[in-house]
């Protein structure tokens, strides 16, 4: 009785308008926007599951790596075979890329044959298969009359589910598409092409690369359009990729760049995930299907399953009376009868109806008008539904690219083909309606991809052949023009044994190239020092002031910074002194002690000749200061005047201090073992403990930034190196210190750089402007450069602001070259630093010494790499030398107050 009761129901819902009817019918297959952000959240966790190694074996979405790492940048260029295996026909094609002049540029000119693949192929042996696709192969190469004795190289668009070891590798991981064939799952599909191609024989073909139909058509797309970065199927299957950072793929090691992806979404909801959103109708399709349980997203979005889809509704309703006055054909009850296409052509604008009364009657049907106006509203239902899944898996990829490179919103462009986007007349503009609903805020292009997936193969192949050739070039240059800045062990045992020898020499003579300044401090701190001292800090573009309070092994610091303006810097000495005399009147005046005449400190961090703990005259200014009438002169005197012109207080300058006696001092008060001061900042110095029977001309300030200004590091400057020293304030000085120091790094990227775009191997060979400013390359970006996470993010960011817009590709070249240039930085203070604590452990005759050094520096304090690079190149160099590196937390002002402390106890004594 209830059945016939339910007849009843639905029989009088009959002459109420058709689409209503089939509306609450389906109401399950309408899904609704929050529906569509839910479906959108769980595959954006299935994509995530899929690229972590810890779950990947239980995800459904496999998130398999292509190795394809960049799309076309329009520079590619070459002839090209393509193979195209994926559906019930073969095609092999020759494809020019910018190869003969009458193809426009940027264009590619194609030719194409198409070979039928026998039925009896698709479940025979894969032996047979490729074996007939070799033959193809050879037929066509023959007729375009392509010598057998030149190698082509050759792009395989092979348009199943396989795993990617590289980029000419491709595990078959399972069949789809009604192929069934024997011995090729779990194996290399080229492998298997390689050898018919060696049985065929008279061929020479070079396979570089396998695809997806997916990533072919992103790579088509991309070489019209440089924001394409995803590439979408809607076809008799579905798939997405898109490019991914590398960093997040577990599968692939390396964390630099990006890598295209394929999600092999078809197979999103296998696992469950989308249970509440599957149909009766979904479930029947899954159960007469090849792979029950397989492919479920796949089942529920494709063309292979949209025409059965609605059969299987069609059918239902009109077994409950709803269509055809309850009849049903046999023709209707058969599996396949209603195609995608039908439903396409269902659901034309125009002749819509038309095209539904003309297929019903074919299916021995006959329907009323709102018959076919409710079938029609079936079909639109069902392939309305595909769109907006599509559109939500297409929401997750935006997203996660979106989240990946941390943007508030998104300019892409996605690559599509398929037959159900491009012949059904309403399923592009819903699917980008959606998309662009769900994300409002991103701008979104889809573009149809004209040539298919054989061009994007190529194209592949041809991306590959310009990187390698860049690669190669790079190399190249690297032997020929940077060879130092990747040193070399030979190199940096000659930078050890030239820095002993200067070391050496300075201690016995005035004349050398390393200055080797006495500071007249005799002893490191003991921890006894008490009191109230002013520290006053110059070693660069800022002035310190500070006062320090030492009590029971404790100290308190208060300090301000001042800015030292480039006109004071390059102006007068008295000017300058002024303008530090001002500065200290401003401190004194802030902390209240104008009245009181304090002992203080003088940390002046540039190469003095020193007579006495409180008298230094100035050698050579560095740093980009060229400050006139203070070379020769004793600064510590040109201070005291300068205080004394301003009568507004007075100091007891007790002690002068090179910035690296004032951090050996710093970290000695923490560490006795502490001997050795090293600056690894914008300059660079060092300073230890000599012992006094060694010094011919007294705590010893080596200024080993002047090693090589006799030419002796030749070998190992480069002409960027050159270059940077021509330009520099100081031409022919400071050699050592234009190698290691952050002041000049920076600078030699920037020459670096400028050559290789010169020469077109990198940015397209588009030279900017500013790409030529000398000092615009801060050292700052090397750092943000070779962190870890963020780097080509930061990378992209500092290209841009130099007005550069490169490839992925680019930006991992500039990574290259900022980590040659520091490391090599890192490696020669390293050597140069083995030199001095070896000479110590010999003077002292010891078999092993141990000893700790104190360091400061922007470079070796802010530099991701710098610290441990240094550390392990003293530690190859020195091997019989336990040395342990002290950052020096308060910097040399605390050092000068410490050394301060100590003259005065020694005074009171």
């Amino acid at each position: 009785m209830l059945a016939v009761h339910l007849v009843s129901f639905f029989f009088s819902k009959l002459q109420e308008d058709p689409t209503k009817k089939v509306d609450r019918f389906l109401h399950a297959m309408r899904l609704q926007d929050e529906q569509l952000v839910d479906v959108s959240n769980r595959f954006l966790a299935e994509m995530k599951k899929g690229l972590s190694a810890e779950s990947l074996a239980a995800a459904a979405v496999k998130m398999l790596p292509t190795h394809v790492r960049s799309t076309p940048d329009g520079s590619e260029k070459g002839q090209f075979v393509a193979l195209d295996l994926g559906g019930s026909k073969f095609k092999v094609l020759r494809v020019k890329v910018r190869e003969d002049e009458g193809i426009k540029k940027g264009g590619v000119e194609m030719e194409e044959k198409t070979y039928p693949i026998p039925e009896e192929l698709h479940e025979g042996r894969a032996v047979e298969l490729f074996d007939h696709v070799s033959e193809s192969l050879k037929d066509f190469l023959h007729e375009k009359n392509m010598s057998p004795e030149k190698k082509h190289p050759l792009a395989f668009t092979f348009s199943f589910p396989c795993e990617h070891p590289s980029l000419d590798q491709g595990l078959l991981l399972s069949w789809c598409k009604n192929y069934k064939v024997r011995g090729l799952q779990g194996k290399d599909v080229v492998q298997s092409l390689r050898q018919a191609i060696d049985r065929t024989g008279d061929m020479d073909v070079d396979v570089l690369a396998v695809v997806n139909d997916t990533v072919a058509t992103m790579m088509t797309c991309g070489f019209d359009d440089q924001c394409c970065e995803v590439g979408l199927i809607i076809g008799t299957g579905t798939n997405a990729c898109y490019m991914e950072e590398l960093r997040h793929i577990d599968l692939v090691q390396g964390d630099e760049g990006r890598m295209c992806v394929n999600t092999e979404w078809g197979a999103f909801g296998d696992d469950g995930a989308l249970d509440d959103f599957i149909t009766d109708f979904d479930r029947d399709v899954d159960a007469a299907s090849l792979n029950p349980g397989k492919q479920t997203f796949e089942k529920m979005v494709s063309g292979m399953y949209l025409g059965e889809l609605v059969r299987l509704v069609v059918l239902k309703m009109a077994k409950l009376g709803l269509l055809f006055d309850g009849h049903v054909s046999d023709a209707l009850r058969t599996k396949g009868k209603i195609t995608t296409a039908d439903v396409a052509a269902m659901e034309e604008y125009i002749n819509g109806l038309i095209n539904t009364k003309e297929i019903l009657t074919r299916l021995q049907l006959t329907p009323s008008p709102d018959d076919c106006v409710a079938v029609q509203q079936i079909s639109t239902i069902v392939s309305f539904r595909s769109s907006n899944l599509v559109a939500a898996g297409l929401a997750a990829i935006l997203t996660r690219i979106k989240q990946n490179r941390n943007l508030r919103g998104l300019r892409i462009t996605v690559g599509v083909d398929g037959t159900v986007y491009k012949t059904h007349p309403q399923y592009p503009k819903r699917l980008h309606k959606v998309v662009r609903r769900l994300l409002p805020d991103c701008q979104v292009r889809f573009l149809l991809s004209e040539s298919g997936s054989s061009k994007g193969a190529a194209l592949v192949a041809a991306v590959a052949q310009r990187l390698t050739s860049q690669r190669r070039k790079v190399r190249l240059l690297d032997q020929i023009r940077f060879r130092c800045l990747c040193t070399f062990s030979s190199q940096l045992q000659l930078v050890k044994s030239r820095m002993r020898e200067g070391l050496e020499a300075g201690l016995k003579s005035k004349g050398c190239t390393i200055k080797m300044l006495p500071s007249f401090v005799y002893h490191t701190p003991n921890g006894t020092e008490r009191g109230k001292y002013l520290a006053l800090d110059l070693g660069g573009t800022n002035f310190r002031a500070m006062l320090v309070r030492f009590k029971r092994q404790k100290s308190r610091l208060y300090h301000k910074i001042y800015t030292i303006p480039l006109e004071i810097m390059q102006g007068t000495g008295e000017e300058l002194f002024d303008h530090l005399a001002q500065c200290v009147c401003d401190f004194l005046d802030y902390m209240g002690l104008k009245k009181v005449r304090l002992p203080a400190g003088f940390t002046f961090s540039f190469p003095c000749q020193q007579s006495g703990i409180d008298t230094g005259t100035l050698v050579s200014w560095t740093k980009g200061f060229k400050a006139t009438d203070c070379e020769g002169e004793d600064v510590v005197n040109m201070l005291r005047e300068a205080i004394k012109r301003r009568n507004e207080f007075d100091l007891d300058i007790v002690a002068l201090v090179n910035d690296t006696v004032g951090t050996m001092m710093s970290c000695a008060y923490e560490d006795p073992k502490c001997e050795v001061g090293m600056i690894a900042g914008t300059g660079s110095n060092l300073c230890y403990m000599e012992e006094l029977k060694n010094i011919e001309k007294l705590e010893q300030s080596n200024e080993w930034g002047g090693l090589g200004d006799d030419r002796c590091l030749e070998d190992i400057i480069t002409p960027y190196d050159a270059e940077v020293d021509m330009h520099s304030v100081n031409p022919g000085k400071q050699r050592f210190e234009k190698l290691t120091s952050g002041m000049y790094l920076g600078e030699i990227v920037r020459q670096v750089l400028l050559d290789l775009t010169r020469r077109g191997l990198l940015f397209k060979g588009h030279v900017t402007e500013t790409l030529k400013t000398p000092g615009i390359f801060e050292t700052k970006y090397l750092s943000q450069i070779e962190s870890d996470r963020l780097a080509l993010l930061q990378v992209r960011s500092i290209l841009q602001q130099l007005g550069l817009h490169g490839t992925c590709d680019d930006s991992i070249i500039v990574k290259e070259v900022c980590g040659a240039v520091s490391r090599r930085a890192a490696q020669m203070c390293g050597a140069g630093m083995a030199a001095v604590v070896d000479k110590i452990r010999e003077d002292r005759g010891l078999e092993r010494l141990s000893i700790a050094v104190g360091v400061d520096g922007a470079l070796y304090k802010l530099h991701p790499h710098f610290s441990q690079v240094l550390k392990e190149t003293v530690g190859v160099m020195a091997p019989h030398c336990n040395v342990t590196f002290l950052p020096s937390e308060e910097g040399s002002g605390k050092g000068a107050a410490l050394i301060a402390a100590v003259v005065r106890q020694k005074q009171e004594m």
